[in-house]
């Protein structure tokens, strides 16, 4: 019988064959069950050894055997120190984000977002344009194993800015449709984000959204669903609402003003909360300068000047 010692070498030395097996299907059998078996042997040999394995199985020239072995990645890192993972494993998961396969592909958004906690806040930032590149991905199946998965990148406020710094871009480049259908709710979202420099951002980038679409086609995909949220329960989405119209207002038209916004606002002046009632008196004032010199906006102009005034709750 075989010591301890002896099986897990003779377990070593079986993964290094199979990796360099001529048949495709005993690598994609290894890769498959790659971690279980790194999870057999110590550190130090993992460090040293089988990431190199691994790192040959992700690019492997059988798209199979690139696909069981993406499948393994966020599992394989967890038994690795970050500087291995950055080092060893990231160039690889580059390679993979370009790969000819489409089930390659697909198979990485879906492990990618967990490496996320394992890189740490620093390095998820500044693999951020490789995360969101699939999230543009010709496939959609490859941009919705993505977006399932971003909650898990989302935990770091500062990562949750950089993803919403590069939504206008993706937006720019995939359209409203696009959005509408599968980032919308996701910027809805942040707008009622405990972190305060989120939900500022999120209205910036709300705007930019905005000018990219332009304000017609933002009316149904941005505006009103904005809008929605003045009536919300919660009183920070009420407030981020106002805040919202106004970054958003120079970017709409008179007739959005007047058609959509001012029926959404007005009845905020009667909100229970003083400092909403307030902010929506410095709202007018902003629509306002908007509206041409019109009827309406003197209604405006007049509406600031009532809300301003102190009432109870």
């Amino acid at each position: 019988m075989l010591s301890n010692a002896e099986s897990k070498n003779y377990l070593l030395h079986s993964i290094r064959d199979a990796v360099s097996d001529k048949s495709w299907r005993v690598r994609y059998m290894v890769a498959d069950r790659y971690v279980k078996s790194a999870s057999a042997v110590e550190k130090d040999v993992v460090r040293d050894v089988l990431v190199l394995s691994l790192a040959a199985l992700l690019k492997d020239n059988e798209a199979e055997v690139r696909t069981a072995g993406a499948g393994q990645i966020p599992g394989f890192a967890k038994l690795v120190d970050q500087e291995v993972i950055l080092a060893r494993l990231m160039p690889c998961v580059r390679d993979m984000a370009t790969d000819t396969s489409q089930h390659v592909r697909a198979a990485l958004a879906n492990q990618i977002s967990g490496l996320a906690p394992l890189l740490g806040k620093e390095a998820t930032i500044e693999h951020l344009p490789l995360f969101l590149q699939l999230l543009k991905d010709e496939f959609p199946d490859i941009r919705l194993n993505i977006i399932s998965k971003l909650e898990q990148v989302n935990a770091q406020w500062r990562i949750r800015q950089a993803i919403i710094d590069y939504l206008p871009l993706l937006a720019n480049q995939l359209g409203v449709q696009f959005f509408n259908e599968q980032l919308s709710t996701l910027c809805m979202y942040w707008l009622g984000d405990t972190v305060f420099s989120i939900r500022e951002a999120a209205t910036v980038n709300l705007k930019r959204l905005t000018e990219i679409f332009g304000a017609e086609r933002a009316r149904q995909a941005i505006i009103a669903k904005v809008l929605q949220m003045g009536v919300h329960p919660n009183d920070l989405y009420r407030m981020t609402t106002i805040f919202a119209i106004t970054t958003m207002a120079p970017s709409l038209t008179p007739e959005i003003i007047t058609e959509n916004v001012l029926y959404a606002v007005v009845p905020m002046q009667e909100d229970p909360i003083p400092n909403i009632r307030f902010n929506v008196a410095k709202a007018f004032e902003v629509l306002a300068t908007v509206l041409p010199t019109t009827p309406e906006g003197s209604k405006v102009v007049k509406r600031r000047q009532i809300l301003t005034l102190p009432r109870n709750q």
